[in-house]
């Protein structure tokens, strides 16, 4: 009986480990406007993700495919087409940071579109079989 206790005790206590201790940045992605409304600041980047753009020395281009934002019309306006916003990315040592090419229209609402810290999965999705076969991409809806 104290056999098979204790065989248990050093499973359960594996598992803990297991999913207790990561080395992962368990903090959500943070996307929201800069202090004075005039750019979009993305924080909490999965620090390896952050370090390839560095080393890669990313340009626009490859942010641009990271990343999308587009201006979408309010309930209230229908007449108003959605379309995407030009701008520039600029890397920091801990976030990215979008420069519109036009500033930011007060009561406009932004959908941003991002696969910053996108994953298929971690080990709980894997054990509750809930893995999926893309990767689905982080969006928020940001109102100037």
């Amino acid at each position: 009986m104290n056999r098979r206790f204790l065989q248990h005790f050093m499973v359960l206590l594996f598992a803990c480990v297991l999913f207790g201790c990561s080395s992962t940045n368990n903090k959500p992605l943070l996307i929201d406007f800069s202090a004075d409304s005039s750019s979009i600041v993305f924080n909490h980047i999965d620090r390896v993700g952050l370090n390839q753009l560095k080393e890669d020395d990313a340009d626009n281009s490859v942010f641009k495919s990271l990343v999308s934002i587009l201006e979408i019309p309010t309930e209230l306006d229908t007449t108003f087409k959605e379309h995407n916003i030009n701008g520039k990315f600029k890397l920091t040592d801990s976030n990215l940071i979008f420069i519109p090419e036009q500033p930011f229209v007060k009561g406009r609402e932004y959908l941003v579109i991002t696969h910053l810290n996108s994953k298929f999965g971690d080990i709980s999705m894997l054990l509750k079989a809930e893995l999926k076969t893309g990767v689905k991409p982080l969006q928020k809806t940001l109102i100037r």
